[in-house]
């Protein structure tokens, strides 16, 4: 009985393992994606297309904020000009 508890033990470890890695691999593709929104709205910005650059900044900060779950931080829209 205590092997098939320790047969558990271990499947249960690997299992979290594998989880912890699939975790791992979403956190680095959702720091890409905002290094991407980052550079598009410096883009943007640059081009003179400041309400489209507007526009990402905005949608960045509610990635951020609500499905991130982290706080709000400087982003190349602060130097964004809201009269474009």
């Amino acid at each position: 009985m205590a092997n098939d508890q320790d047969e558990r033990v271990q499947q249960l470890k690997s299992e979290v393992d594998d989880l912890e890695a699939q975790l791992e691999r979403y956190r680095r593709a959702s720091e890409d994606l905002m290094q991407q929104v980052d550079w598009c709205i410096g883009y943007f910005h640059g081009c003179g297309k400041k309400s489209i650059a507007k526009s990402l900044s905005n949608n960045r900060s509610y990635i951020r904020k609500h499905l991130l779950r982290r706080s709000e931080q400087a982003d190349p829209s602060s130097a964004v000009d809201t009269n474009s």
